[in-house]
């Protein structure tokens, strides 16, 4: 039985924010086409008069998420303004001053600043619609002259005033909960961040450990034996004990990029002080070196390459030297030409060389390429490495001078060897 791929989660369409105004747009108009009807026919108001407060009632929750001042303005003349509007014989048949329709939308709205501006805002509007409320029987007497009457108006204050303070009261633990779970969520991904930091740090020092005990020390064994050849064999020639010094110098050399690379490897912080790295003017003598090694190398630099910006020196500098590397490994005795040249915009470097003297075995898969290639990235170049016509091999770089969005990482990338 096949088994089912899993579901990738969706994103949400809208977002809660979209989604609440949206739910308290569509109550409030809800609200103002009840409150119309029922001010207009149960307590006699002019429909205009109706149309116009009711209007400026209802919008108020929805007026208060972005202008939460004029939202209390609108609403509170609204609210003084509807039980004033009623006629007297009809007010003793209904809610008053206090209608259903009113007393609902007087909820959302305090609901809403509590929960979008906090609890002094949300305190102010329950005060402010209480207090107003209660005006509306001392002018209008008549409407509280007998018991009856005021009994019914006092119950519906009290009613409005209880229900509007529950609402606060919800709307502030809602707020906290919703604030406390964005904090803990908050808090997650920080210990979820430095957990993953926590791990790219041991790894990173499991990795300098192991170059360290394994190649470091390998290559030191091989610049000690290399130094001490002439004084431990006195019967080679001088041909012999040039190149044991050459075999030294390269030892050396491959010690001090091991600990540079050591010194990135054990930073955290990525800003360990290195010593300077090889720039463009450090190819003539990589060149040379090649050429005591017993290669065919020609070398052509042309245009302004010391006003280059550093990270691109240090990444012209190792494509240059990985391709001669690969050019000694797999192409022995085959001549290879290195040009650089730099103009204002870009620093193209390309390494050729011809076919090789002899058949060589197929190369297994390295990361020489690849280095290559992720440093020319990082740059935002071009970088391009295939066989010639010839049936040679041809490695060309492209450098942008201008900085990338992504060559803002590159001094964590050029200050390791490849």
């Amino acid at each position: 039985m096949a088994r089912r791929r899993p579901r990738t989660p969706r994103s949400p369409r809208i977002s809660r924010r979209t989604a609440a105004l949206t739910a308290v747009g569509v109550v409030s108009l809800a609200l103002f086409a009840v409150l119309v009807s029922l001010q207009t026919v149960v307590y006699g108001t002019a429909l205009p008069l109706s149309f116009i407060l009711g209007a400026a009632l209802c919008s108020a929750p929805l007026l208060s998420v972005r202008h939460p001042r004029w939202a209390i303005v609108t609403f509170c003349a609204a609210a003084f303004a509807l039980p004033l509007l009623t006629a007297s014989d009809r007010a003793t048949a209904a809610p008053w001053p206090w209608s259903v329709p009113a007393l609902l939308t007087f909820v959302l709205f305090v609901g809403v600043m509590t929960f979008v501006h906090g609890a002094r805002s949300g305190a102010v509007s329950l005060l402010i619609g209480t207090l107003l409320s209660l005006a509306a029987p001392l002018l209008r007497p008549e409407n509280v002259a007998t018991p009856a009457t005021a009994g019914s108006a006092t119950a519906d204050l009290i009613v409005t005033a209880s229900v509007a303070a529950a609402m606060f009261l919800v709307a502030i633990l809602l707020a906290g909960r919703l604030r406390v779970s964005a904090e803990l969520t908050k808090e997650r991904e920080h210990s979820a961040l430095a957990e993953s930091r926590r791990a790219l740090v041991e790894e990173r020092t499991r990795i300098a450990r192991e170059l360290h005990d394994a190649i470091a020390h390998s290559m030191s064994v091989i610049q000690v034996q290399a130094s001490t050849a002439r004084y431990r064999l006195p019967d080679i020639g001088d041909a012999a004990t040039s190149e044991f010094e050459s075999i030294a110098a390269t030892a050396r050399g491959s010690l001090t990029e091991m600990r540079r690379m050591l010194g990135v490897l054990r930073t955290e912080d990525q800003t360990a002080e290195l010593a300077p790295q090889q720039s463009i003017d450090d190819i003539p003598a990589l060149v040379d070196t090649m050429r005591r090694a017993g290669m065919t190398v020609g070398l052509e630099i042309t245009g302004p390459v010391s006003d280059t910006p550093h990270a691109v020196q240090i990444a012209a500098f190792r494509i240059t030297q990985e391709a001669l590397s690969n050019a000694v490994r797999h192409a022995p005795g085959a001549a290879v030409t290195v040009r650089v040249n730099a103009d204002s915009h870009v620093v193209g470097v390309r390494v050729r060389n011809g076919r090789a003297s002899a058949d060589q075995a197929p190369a297994s898969g390295g990361y020489g390429l690849r280095g290559m290639r992720e440093r020319v990235e990082l740059l935002g170049g071009r970088f391009t490495a295939a066989s010639t016509a010839d049936g040679g091999w041809e490695v060309a770089a492209s450098l942008p001078l201008h900085e990338s969005p992504s060559s803002r990482t590159i001094s964590q990338i050029t200050e390791e060897p490849l």
